[in-house]
């Protein structure tokens, strides 16, 4: 089994991104990494990114002419790699056997066009509570080893991958193509369109049900206002004309309500506490 490459888009959110590095050498310090900065204002970034790369092999980076938001930078590291690839959003946290277990996933079946973990903060895959953002745990990989301890994984089938940690196989992108750089510009709702090309083209998208990825939320490219909003939908809709009944119906059936139930009993039988905010309320 060859891992996928790791692309993390960068912009600013110098703390978040340090953390997410440090999670990376700890559980993945054999990976072929690329870091791509879009033009960050910080210069703190540069310099971490430059230490970062120079400390280990095979971490890369690159540094973006100018400003390109989200859709342009992941397109770059995609196509910079023959095979499979991860985008990590600069604002998570990775926890063991992480990208081992999306290479599983995405090597079970080749139809499989994506692959996205739990995490704390991922909509329609954010534990404990379904579409309901969550603190990132006090220990991450605690969570995460209760979870691959306990029953197997059968990768159920969700509408669209979640944007914080996707992995998708380089099949998919040679199906469809890449992200639609035109009609998502700076970004937002372009990984639900990749989704939903690859389902037309007969691929599927899954959750890997039994990895775990903490993710901050609304960390790196927030700052420049790349935030959901009517023009995104509009985009997206405009392309996909059913996509907003898709994720309705979804959400109305809650088809992961099982294995989740499932999980959250895994996570209690072996690590109780991990997760003491499941009761609780709430609300690139």
């Amino acid at each position: 089994m060859s891992l996928p490459a790791v692309i993390i888009p960068v912009f600013n959110a110098l703390p978040l991104l340090r953390a997410c590095l440090d999670s990376l050498a700890r559980h993945s310090p054999h990976a072929r990494i690329v870091a791509i900065d879009d033009a960050s204002s910080d210069p703190g970034v540069r310099s971490l990114l430059e230490a970062w790369a120079g400390a280990a092999a095979p971490r890369e980076y690159r540094v973006n002419d100018r400003n390109r938001g989200f859709v342009y930078t992941a397109n770059r590291g995609m196509r910079e790699w023959a095979g499979d690839v991860v985008l990590l959003n600069a604002d998570t946290v990775v926890t063991p056997g992480w990208l081992e277990l999306l290479a599983n996933c995405l090597d079970s079946d080749p139809d499989i066009a994506t692959a996205t973990p739990w995490s704390n903060n991922a909509e329609i895959v954010s534990l404990p509570r379904f579409c309901v953002a969550g603190p990132v745990p006090d220990d991450p990989d605690v969570v995460a080893l209760a979870i691959r301890a306990g029953r197997p994984p059968v990768y159920p089938e969700i509408p669209t991958a979640v944007g914080f940690c996707m992995a998708i196989s380089r099949a998919a992108i040679e199906a469809i193509g890449y992200f639609d750089e035109e009609a998502f510009g700076r970004g937002y709702g372009e990984e639900n369109d990749f989704c939903l090309r690859a389902a037309a083209a007969g691929m599927r998208n899954v959750l890997c049900d039994n990895a775990y990825v903490a993710h901050h939320g609304g960390g790196s490219f927030a700052p420049l206002g790349l935030a959901p909003d009517k023009n995104s939908m509009h985009r997206l809709l405009g392309k996909h004309p059913g996509y907003a009944e898709l994720i309705r119906n979804y959400i109305e059936q809650d088809p992961l309500s099982v294995r989740r139930a499932e999980v959250l009993a895994d996570i209690q039988a072996r690590a109780p506490g991990a997760l003491e905010f499941a009761g609780q309320g709430g609300g690139y």
